[in-house]
């Protein structure tokens, strides 16, 4: 009989742990069917709504993030989800987070994931009101402020860090 000898990669989700997965860009009561703690069964497979079952075992929490909102993509499901996965002993650990305000649809702190951008920030928070302005997007970090418009390709894909805030001012009298 031969042992076998298996290697773990630090941060790798492993069989029988709990996580605690969280959506957001989406609305309120789409939220409240995926917030949940999610336990990784023997096999390394977490159980989504609709979607049914997915690989954990293995990946990192962004890369099961990202499995899982492809998925919910390719299933025509949600346009642009964002997905948060915690280990739920990870839970006493300050959460990255950053702030969006103005005209938007659901204003406030949010949770930051990795590689997020402003677009996305901006549809985690609602997506703007019909009087936001998303041509004219104010970005605030370490005491600067930067303006972007998120009609525009190279703008949407700006990376959020930890403490940014974002505002998404009214609309002119003109519409822009």
């Amino acid at each position: 009989i031969a042992a076998l000898s298996v290697t773990t990669v630090f941060g790798q989700i492993k069989p029988d742990q709990q996580l605690q997965i969280s959506i957001t860009g989406v609305p309120t009561s789409e939220k409240a069917r995926l917030d949940n703690t999610y336990p990784v069964s023997a096999s390394g497979m977490i159980n989504m709504w609709i979607i049914g079952k997915v690989k954990a075992s293995g990946l990192t929490k962004d890369q099961l993030a990202a499995r899982i909102a492809a998925k919910y993509k390719a299933a025509g499901i949600y346009n642009n989800p964002n997905f948060i996965v915690n280990s739920t002993k990870d839970q006493g650990k300050v959460q990255d987070t950053f702030t969006v305000g103005g005209h938007v649809r659901a204003p406030g702190q949010k949770p930051l994931s990795n590689g997020m951008t402003l677009y996305a920030a901006v549809q985690a928070a609602g997506g703007p009101t019909p009087y936001g302005a998303i041509n004219r997007v104010k970005l605030y970090r370490n005491g600067k402020v930067k303006v972007y418009n998120l009609k525009i390709d190279q703008h949407k894909t700006i990376k959020i860090y930890n403490k940014d805030a974002i505002d998404v001012p009214q609309q002119k009298w003109n519409g822009k």
